[in-house]
C-alpha cells in the first residue's frame, strides 16, 4: 500500500495529528508523569506580526495547525496558554492534539486556555476568597481547574497571567489573591501547578512569596542555565514559569525553555518569524510512587 505526500497531510490533520503523539510515545523513554508546557502565545499573531510571512500565516488560517504541531512534537499533557488567541482557534488546536481545554475569560482581552490529555474535573475562572474580582486584579487571566490523573490520583492546576510592567503592586496583590485562594488546598497538601507568565523575574518579591509557600519552580530544581523565556529571539528575562507543590513537587524529571524550532527567532533570517515572542517552558514529572 503506498502513502503518498496527501496521504500524509490528510494523517495530520485533526484526528491525525492526536494518533501520532500517540503512536510516537514509545519512540522514546518518556517519564509516565505528566509532560507540561506553559506558553504565552501572544494569541496566535506570529512574532514578529509585520513580518510578511507571519502575516500571510495568519490570513491563511495556518496558526492553529503550527502551534499544535510543534507542541505535538513534546508529547505533552498539560498546556496552558497565556494571550490565547480567538477561542475557536483554540479548540482547534485542543481537537488537533486531542486534548480536553477549559478557556478562562479575562478581566479585559488576554483569555487563558488549560489543554490536557486528561479529564478536567471541575473549574473556575478567579477563584478569588469572597467571590468578586476587583477591576485591576487579573485584567489578564487567572483560573483554576482539577485534572483527574487516574483514579486514585487528581491534579490542581492553576493558570494564570499576571499584571505586566514594572511597577509590582498589582502583581502582589494578584499573588496574594492567589495564595489565600490556593490555603486550602496547600492546607490538604494536594500536588498542584501554577502555570504561565507571571510577569516577573526570580530576584522579585512575588516569586519570593511563592517559594515561601512551599511551591517549587521545575527549572530551578533541574535546570541548566538562566533559564530565559523572552524575547524568542536573544531572551534576557525568566518570566514564564511551571511551579509546583505538595506531591508532585517530588518527581520532576525535566525543566527547560524550549529556545528551538519554530519557538525561536532566527535574526539572521529577514522574513523568518517566531509563533510568539516569548519561549514555552517545558517541565516533566515523572511516575506516582
Amino acid at each position: 500500500m503506498s502513502f503518498t505526500r496527501r496521504d500524509f497531510c490528510a494523517f495530520l490533520g485533526t484526528a491525525g495529528l492526536a494518533s501520532l503523539i500517540n503512536a510516537t510515545r514509545g519512540d522514546q523513554p518518556v517519564a509516565s508523569g505528566p509532560r507540561v508546557i506553559a506558553y504565552n502565545v501572544y494569541a496566535f499573531d506570529g512574532w514578529p506580526k509585520d513580518r510578511p510571512l507571519a502575516i500571510r500565516a495568519k490570513r491563511l488560517g495556518q496558526m492553529p495547525t503550527r502551534v499544535a504541531q510543534d507542541l505535538a512534537l513534546y508529547q505533552p499533557d498539560i498546556i496552558n496558554f497565556s494571550e490565547s488567541p480567538a477561542q475557536q482557534q483554540a479548540e482547534e488546536v485542543a481537537k488537533r492534539l486531542g486534548m480536553h481545554h477549559v478557556r478562562f475569560p479575562s478581566g479585559k482581552n488576554w483569555p487563558g486556555t488549560i489543554l490536557s490529555r486528561y479529564e478536567i474535573v471541575e473549574s473556575a475562572g478567579a477563584p478569588i476568597v469572597g467571590g468578586k474580582r476587583s477591576e485591576d486584579l487579573f485584567t489578564r487571566h487567572w483560573g483554576r481547574a482539577t485534572l483527574k490523573l487516574s483514579d486514585d490520583e487528581n491534579l490542581v492546576v492553576h493558570s494564570a497571567h499576571l499584571m505586566p510592567g514594572p511597577d509590582p503592586a498589582v502583581r502582589l496583590r494578584e499573588t496574594t489573591e492567589m495564595l489565600r485562594s490556593m490555603a486550602q488546598d496547600i492546607e490538604a497538601n494536594r500536588s498542584m501547578l501554577l502555570i504561565g507568565d507571571l510577569n516577573h523575574t526570580p530576584d522579585s518579591e512575588e516569586y519570593r512569596m511563592w517559594i515561601d509557600a512551599g511551591w517549587v519552580d521545575t527549572f530551578t530544581a533541574v535546570g541548566k542555565g538562566e533559564g530565559l523565556t523572552i524575547p524568542a529571539n536573544v531572551p534576557t528575562h525568566r518570566i514564564d514559569y511551571i511551579l509546583a507543590r505538595g506531591p508532585i513537587a517530588k518527581r520532576i524529571v525535566e525543566g527547560r525553555p524550549l529556545f528551538e524550532g519554530a519557538f525561536r527567532l532566527n535574526d539572521q533570517d529577514p522574513h523568518g518569524f517566531a509563533l510568539s515572542d516569548h519561549l514555552p517552558q517545558f517541565a516533566v514529572f515523572g511516575e506516582k510512587e
